[in-house]
């Protein structure tokens, strides 16, 4: 802490657990701490936002680097909290003074706080003014957590995903994983190690969420099991939220009484479909509680639409729940939105909705309800044994191998059995009408058996882009969507989690494809940082959405401000660039969007239940592509 009116430097040390403004009240100003908190927002303005202020603060930060080349092995970082306003010449001033105190055998680096200081230190000569960006530490994390957890399992190592694939012996639900980055279609298991930095917002993460297991990034985790000798053996596998590393050492073989996934969980709660006849409808004529006709994800995208057109009285319900000693944080929205701090919520709720009808829209599309898809199965003897079949075969205790060579022949089935013409009829006709002139449709799943608490079904069923609206291709894509409610793997995945087969149902969205310049997916949290109710996260490619939650390429990852603004690059993952500044604002713009979903989208008056929203951006237009709850790792 710098002291300008003394000119005096202050270390304060972390291990006290003394923060900055408790420092300065307690030990320059003499303020006691309720005096302070009446006042703290205020005071943080004086500290943070003040051009001329008095105090400067910071965090200094000791480093062994290992593993970044333009690094040194050890040194030691300066950087501001992301709030804070600093200036150029204020971020100079700072570090210059900050580095003539230290011990000059470390070398002193400036880690810009935001995307707005790494405009400034851009500026300055890098000998002047040596830096590193957020982006590079991370990517010398050894260990990162993506979801806490214990587990007690069977160690299976594999070096590569081809390793993986090779391998005759099939995962057990009992098995922990250790590859370089676990693909999406594994099954159940019960616990993961990442050798390679991932995002947390991957299908195979989300699922880990779900499942409730231990998962984390552990650079180097395959040498450390080799060195111990654990591969292949049964350990104890622990990951905590705010751990240094995780935890692996030998245990005793499970046995026969070892609990199984669909016992070691509550069961998951799937409502009663309605196959009542329901014809095709467009997105826009449908809200949240059509999801037992439709599927969830259709049944989001409908209520989606209805509030971008009609706003909705929750819009500011995050922002209006106290933060103590806040009563609330609507001064902080109102500044996001270019209101005075003090306008009113009537004059709050008429700008978030200006925000969001101006710049966000769902690109058009109709649903096929569950009753299509329940009269097409009903056509045909052939497919009707094969789904009796597979029921008997799952309520018998058939093994997993006579599961799946059952669950593929009803798929084939499904792919070639005639679709009866009325059907045939009633989709080119809402197509037709609905879509007219979309030259290209993305063809979506839309299950009631996803986005269930303790279920996420995160990359489960199929979507086809890339559909000629104007052919017979529509309805191909259509058969493959609804063939993907019976993979093996999803209808394995299903019985482990205790869903009846029967109360499983496909609903299909057909959409028309938005182009893009960057795509990704965001969650309204910091779920790397479960107290941090300030940030928002977005995965970002310049490709495609499927590149994020595929998993297999790393995205670009920010961090959003949503109450005092501005943003940070967290990775750059496997792009060579960041992103222009142009996208990084209209992604800002997203991020204080995601909040007002958030607020429309919770269950309770909490308003703290993040919501999963995948995304493109083509110019300054913001598309909507999904929206559904996010269940945070514990």
């Amino acid at each position: 802490m710098l002291d300008r009116q003394e000119s005096v430097l202050h270390f304060i040390d972390s291990a006290d657990a003394t923060l900055h403004v408790r420092y300065i009240a307690g030990e320059i100003l003499g303020m006691p701490v309720d005096e302070l908190a009446r006042g703290l927002d205020a005071f943080n303005d004086d500290v943070y936002r003040n051009p001329d202020r008095r105090f400067y603060l910071g965090t200094l930060a000791h480093h062994t680097n290992h593993t970044h080349h333009a690094l040194p092995g050890d040194f030691l970082s300066l950087e501001t909290v992301d709030v804070d306003t600093m200036s150029q010449e204020m971020l100079r001033f700072f570090f210059q003074r900050v580095r003539a105190h230290v011990d000059p055998a470390l070398p002193l680096v400036l880690k810009p706080a935001n995307h707005r200081q790494e405009g400034y230190v851009a500026r300055i000569p890098e000998s002047e003014m040596p830096r590193v960006l957020s982006h590079e530490l991370y990517s010398t994390a050894a260990f990162v957590p993506l979801t806490a957890g214990a587990a007690h399992g069977r160690l299976r190592v594999f070096r590569s995903e081809e390793e993986y694939r090779n391998d005759p012996e099939p995962l057990a639900w009992h098995d922990i994983v250790v590859m370089p980055r676990v693909p999406e279609d594994i099954p159940r298991v019960s616990g993961i190690i990442h050798t390679e930095h991932t995002t947390p917002l991957s299908h195979i993460n989300v699922m880990a969420a779900g499942w409730r297991i231990p998962n984390a990034v552990g650079v180097g985790a395959v040498e450390r099991i080799e060195r111990a000798a654990l591969a292949g053996r049964w350990v104890h596998y622990r990951v905590d939220a705010d751990g240094e590393d995780f935890l692996l050492e030998a245990a005793r073989p499970g046995g026969a009484g070892e609990a199984r996934p669909a016992e070691a969980q509550d069961r998951v709660v799937v409502d009663v479909p309605d196959l009542a006849p329901t014809p095709i409808a467009p997105l826009s004529d449908l809200r949240a509680d059509d999801h037992v006709r439709f599927g969830t994800k259709a049944a989001g995208l409908g209520e989606l639409t209805h509030l971008l057109q009609h706003g909705s009285p929750r819009w500011l319900g995050f922002y209006r729940v106290p933060r103590p000693p806040r009563d609330n944080l609507l001064r902080y929205l109102a500044r996001q939105l270019d209101l005075p701090e003090d306008a009113d919520e009537f004059e709050l709720d008429a700008a978030a909705h200006q925000l969001v009808k101006e710049y966000a829209q769902v690109p058009r599309g109709i649903v096929l309800p569950f009753s299509l898809h329940q009269r097409f199965l009903d056509s045909s003897a052939e497919l009707r044994g094969a789904l009796a079949a597979l029921d008997s075969a799952l309520s018998d205790g058939t093994s997993a191998g006579g599961v799946e060579e059952l669950c593929l022949e009803a798929q084939r089935l499904i792919r070639t059995v005639p679709v009866p013409g009325p059907v045939r009829a009633e989709i080119d006709r809402a197509v037709d009408r609905h879509l007219y002139g979309a030259p290209v449709v993305v063809v979506r799943s839309s299950s009631n058996a996803e986005d269930l608490h303790g279920f996420s079904a995160a990359g489960l069923y199929e979507s086809v882009a890339n559909v000629d609206g104007t052919g017979g291709a529509v309805l191909d894509a259509v058969r493959e969507v609804w063939a993907s409610l019976l993979s093996p793997r999803a209808v394995l995945l299903r019985s482990q989690a205790g869903i009846p087969p029967e109360r499983c149902r496909m609903g299909v969205i057909v959409q028309e494809q938005v182009g893009a310049t960057v795509g990704g997916v965001l969650v309204s949290c910091n779920p790397l940082s479960p107290r941090d109710f300030r940030n928002v996260l977005l995965n970002i490619s310049p490709r495609s959405v499927t590149d994020v939650v595929s998993g297999r390429c790393a995205p670009i990852q920010y961090l959003c401000n949503t109450m005092e603004g501005g943003s940070r690059t967290v990775s750059l993952g496997s792009a060579t660039a960041d992103l222009d500044a142009a996208t990084k604002d209209v992604l800002g713009r997203l991020a204080l969007i995601s909040r007002l979903l958030q607020s429309h989208f919770s269950p309770d008056e909490a308003y703290g239940a993040p919501v999963d929203v995948e995304w493109a951006v083509e110019g300054d237009r913001i598309s909507l592509l999904q929206v559904r709850p996010f269940h945070a790792a514990g």
